[in-house]
């Protein structure tokens, strides 16, 4: 059975964990530099999977030997932004736990893929890609496919339609400078602006530029975690069943969109190989502009990055 490890144990790693398991991808390492935290929850959660018919071992563990040999390492590991930290105080702490965790994984998993989930997404994938030394696709970021997965969300709620008939997607920053392509999507087949007004799909595109921020401030002292922890479990399933699917990914550009050097959220072709294939969809000119400025942004992220 394949191995699947994840750094951080908070909400968003033991819904990852939890997903992982069920789907039966391979065994799981939860990870956690808190001793106790992941043992318990790993400990929770290997009894759910006798509900679930599920053959995945779940282990929770505070050291990294435990990790060995892992096929892919999921990194959750980082702070979230607190009242009256700045940007540049975020980027610096998670900048230094993304390091030591990625030189903690490379030693004992030279073959794994690396997904990202740590906040800021964009920057610390390039980071992590930095840090590790490894090919480019195999190191990639979990941000596209959370930000479409509000997109297709919203989009079917106005339509009072069921999601799955909703083909939409997010690319760009996993920020506010997200870019949802409203050109191409579709709802039973069907361009969404057939369906829907502008002033309805203006609302549908604040909502998913501001989803995130709308659940921090509807909780009070937490963030989005099913939602997270759900896409990168899609993620992982994609590349250990070899799925070859299109999804948006954070992913290193040499070329593609006009873009180079940068970590960007794109559509891309995942599979056992991690970034198989970026794939370059016709979109409209406002949405050109809208993904330039976009990577206008994360190369200012970068720039203060390497500043540190």
């Amino acid at each position: 059975m394949k191995k699947v490890s994840i750094i951080g144990s908070g909400n968003v790693g033991a819904t990852a964990a939890l997903i992982t398991a069920k789907e039966a991808l391979g065994d799981v390492v939860l990870l956690d530099v808190v001793q106790g935290i992941p043992q318990g929850k790993a400990l929770d959660l290997s009894a759910a999977m006798s509900l679930f018919q599920s053959p995945s071992k779940i282990t929770g563990t505070d050291d990294y030997d435990d990790i060995s040999g892992s096929d892919v390492v999921v990194i959750t590991a980082g702070l979230p932004r607190q009242p009256g930290m700045s940007r540049s105080d975020l980027l610096k702490k998670n900048s230094a736990i993304v390091t030591s965790v990625v030189e903690n994984i490379v030693d004992r998993c030279p073959d794994a893929i690396l997904l990202i989930v740590t906040n800021p997404l964009d920057v610390m994938t390039y980071l992590a890609f930095k840090k590790s030394g490894l090919p480019k696709n195999r190191v990639l970021g979990m941000g596209g496919l959370l930000d479409t997965s509000r997109l297709r969300f919203f989009i079917a709620e106005a339509a009072e339609v069921e999601v799955e008939r909703v083909e939409a997607m997010v690319i760009g920053a996993h920020s506010n400078d997200m870019v949802p392509l409203i050109s191409l999507a579709k709802i039973d087949g069907k361009p969404v602006s057939e369906v829907l007004d502008k002033e309805a799909i203006e609302v549908i595109k604040e909502k998913t530029v501001n989803g995130g921020a709308k659940i921090v401030s509807l909780l009070k002292t937490g963030s989005a975690f099913y939602a997270p922890g759900s896409s990168a479990a899609a993620m992982v399933k994609a590349i250990i069943r070899d799925e070859k699917v299109t999804i948006p990914t954070c992913c290193l550009t040499e070329g593609e969109y006009g873009f180079n050097g940068i970590y960007i959220n794109l559509p891309a072709i995942i599979g056992g190989g991690g970034v198989e294939k970026i794939v370059e969809l016709e979109i409209s000119e406002s949405e050109r502009g809208e993904l330039n400025n976009s990577a206008e942004a994360i190369k200012t992220s970068i720039d203060e990055l390497e500043s540190l």
